[in-house]
Formats: C-alpha cells, sequence, structure tokens
C-alpha cells in the first residue's frame, strides 16, 4: 500500500508524521519554486487541543498563551473583550520554519518515507503511470491543483498581510493583542519573554504603504513593548477561499489549497490540522477493518468535513466584515453588543470552545 504526497510544507510533513506512526508506505514529491521551508517572520496560533494532538515535542517548543485581548481603534487602551484561560493556556504560539524543522527532523528517522525533489513534467508522469492507492496535493499552486481543484467560492479581501517579529526589552509575555485599528487587524502575539510575532492585515492593498509605513503603524498601536528592533517585514495577499469538490478520482487537496481564510482570528492552520485529524481516523478505520485505500475514503473526507469547513470559513469572514464596518462607525456596533458581553462567562466559554475545536465537537 503506497500513498504519494505532492508539496514540501508543513501540511505533508504533519500528516506523513501521522502515515509513518500508522507504518503506511509514502514518497513525498516537491518542486523548488514551492518550497516553504524558509519563511521567516511567519508563525502558526495552534489551539490546546491541536497541540495536545501534535505532541509533547511541539509542544515544548511553542510558546503558550494564557489569554487573548480585544481591543478596537476608540477603546482608549481599554479591552472590549479577554478571554482568559483559568485552566492551562488557550493556545501555542510557535514559529513556521521552527515546526517545519521539527517535522522534518522526525521524518528523517523514517524507513516509510521517501523524498523526490522533481520537475512539474515530471511530476505529471509519475502521478500517470506510478501506481499509488491515495495522492494527497498540498500544494495549491501545481498544474494538479489547476487541472482538478479550479471549482471553489472565493472572496478576494483586497488587503496585504504584513508579518514581522520585533525584539524587545524582556517581559511577562504570555497575553495575546488583537486590535481593530482603522487600517485592519493588528495582532501581537508572543513568542517568548523578548520576541513577539505580528500579523498587521491592511485592507486596501492599494493603499500608499510601505514597511517604513508598517513598522510606524506598529509603534503607534503598540503600547506595552519597549521594542529594540524590528525583524524583516513579509507580506502576502489575503483571501477567503474553500473548494467545491475536495478529491478527483484517487486524489485528495489538503492544505491551503483546501481552504484559506483571514488570519485575524489565527485558525488557517487549525482548519488544517482538524482535517488531518479526520483523514487519518479514516484511513485508520479502513486499514483496521482491512478495506482497501482508494477513493470511498476521500469522498468519506469530502462528507464529514467540507460543510464544517465552510460554515467555520463563512463564521471568521463575518467576524472581518463585522469589525470592518464597525470601524468606519466608530466602534459602535461593538460598543453596543461586544462590552455587555466582556463578563459573560457563557459567551467565552462557547467563543473558546469553538475557536479550540472548530465545530468538531
Amino acid at each position: 500500500m503506497n500513498i504519494c504526497l505532492i508539496g514540501k510544507n508543513i501540511t505533508n510533513l504533519l500528516l506523513a508524521k501521522n502515515l509513518d506512526n500508522k507504518g503506511i508506505n509514502f514518497d513525498l514529491y516537491y518542486s523548488k519554486t514551492n518550497d516553504l521551508s524558509k519563511i521567516s517572520t511567519r508563525t502558526i496560533g495552534i489551539t490546546e487541543d491541536n497541540i495536545n494532538f501534535l505532541g509533547k515535542n511541539i509542544k515544548k517548543n511553542s510558546w503558550s498563551i494564557k489569554d487573548i485581548k480585544i481591543y478596537t481603534e476608540s477603546s482608549n487602551n481599554e479591552e472590549i473583550i479577554n478571554f482568559d484561560s483559568k485552566k492551562g493556556a488557550h493556545f501555542s504560539i510557535v514559529k513556521y520554519s521552527n515546526l517545519f524543522q521539527l517535522l522534518e527532523k522526525d521524518l528523517k528517522k523514517s524507513k516509510n518515507f521517501k523524498k523526490f525533489l522533481v520537475t512539474t513534467k515530471k511530476l505529471n508522469t509519475i502521478i500517470k503511470y506510478k501506481k499509488y492507492n491515495l495522492i494527497i496535493n498540498s500544494d495549491f499552486k501545481n498544474q494538479i491543483s489547476k487541472k482538478y481543484f479550479y471549482r471553489k467560492y472565493s472572496k478576494d479581501y483586497n488587503s496585504i498581510a504584513y508579518t514581522t517579529i520585533i525584539n524587545h526589552k524582556e517581559c511577562q509575555n504570555k497575553s495575546a493583542y488583537q486590535i481593530f485599528t482603522k487600517f485592519g487587524p493588528l495582532a501581537f502575539l508572543p513568542i517568548s519573554e523578548k520576541n513577539t510575532s505580528l500579523v498587521f492585515s491592511i485592507y486596501d492593498k492599494n493603499i500608499d504603504i510601505n514597511s517604513d509605513k508598517v513598522v510606524k503603524l506598529i509603534k503607534f498601536y503598540n503600547k506595552k513593548y519597549n521594542i529594540k528592533n524590528f525583524d524583516k517585514i513579509e507580506k502576502f495577499k489575503l483571501k477567503l477561499s474553500t473548494l467545491r469538490n475536495y478529491y478527483y478520482k484517487n486524489i485528495v487537496s489538503l492544505g491551503d489549497g483546501l481552504h484559506q481564510v483571514h488570519p485575524l482570528a489565527g485558525q488557517g492552520f487549525n482548519m488544517v490540522i482538524r482535517d488531518i485529524k479526520i483523514f487519518s481516523e479514516i484511513i485508520e478505520s479502513k486499514l483496521d477493518l482491512g478495506l482497501p485505500l482508494d477513493s470511498s475514503a476521500l469522498e468519506e473526507f469530502e462528507n464529514k468535513v467540507r460543510h464544517l469547513n465552510f460554515t467555520f470559513s463563512k463564521g471568521i469572514d463575518f467576524v472581518y466584515e463585522f469589525f470592518k464596518i464597525d470601524n468606519k462607525l466608530n466602534n459602535k456596533i461593538s460598543n453596543l453588543f461586544l462590552k455587555p458581553l466582556k463578563h459573560s462567562d457563557k459567551f467565552k466559554n462557547f467563543s473558546t470552545k469553538i475557536a479550540n475545536r472548530g465545530l468538531f465537537f
């Protein structure tokens, strides 16, 4: 029984680790153009439920967040709501590059795993003539995605997210901050006592802004950190995207190719982890029953998660649109509806449960 993974990224490395634990043989094919291992300032927020799934080693190498404080442009340094954890951590932060290295290091010990650097032309030949039970494609920029996975619901936010890491004076750094500014959502995500990751999503991609302007805005909205310097500023376009069909014959799409969401809720990779959990459970169930791994497993996967992923993606989009309109109205809506919920344990517990496990409960 053989499985083919296409794309050298965290999605495939995480799935590969899971397959390796089940003793399944698999090959990974990738091209240099789509190698994401060198992303330097991107960080990933992982919920408590998902960090436990990833294992002790990754949990040990991440930074735990105890509470999440939400602010608006006009809230005058007073949070409109605070999601504080009374037990454990709300979520953990890990650098993309560090997580990539941890997963890749684990797989070097595997006897079930082979990795191949190939061209697009060679990849098409391999898929056509080499017999694989399943093909998992998590590279949404290749020809497979363009040929078989082009039907999708999509929305262009006309926004650019700027990411960087600030190096600052040592401090207690267990609280994450999300500020819904008039320029767009700005998130401060601690990764150590001296370092904090930032994601600043600027509303209009055509706005006259450069790296220097981004730094000035961050300094203006920063009320906590004594900043020493900034790491490199990286940027990427933002859009909402969910596939209409998850699989074609024995090929299934995973990762960013399956769904992309706005980073304001830090849920993009958490959705991927939940997909991998369900997909792995389906594979394990097939193997336990002595059934073949074929398109029936992919159909079951799509039926279980597609409607939940779509609903969850639209929920994040609603939050984005809510605060965008709220900013235009000088935060009158959030003051009216969110401030009264600041001390509501029921609301905060429900919101935390959704953020932790998505709609899979």
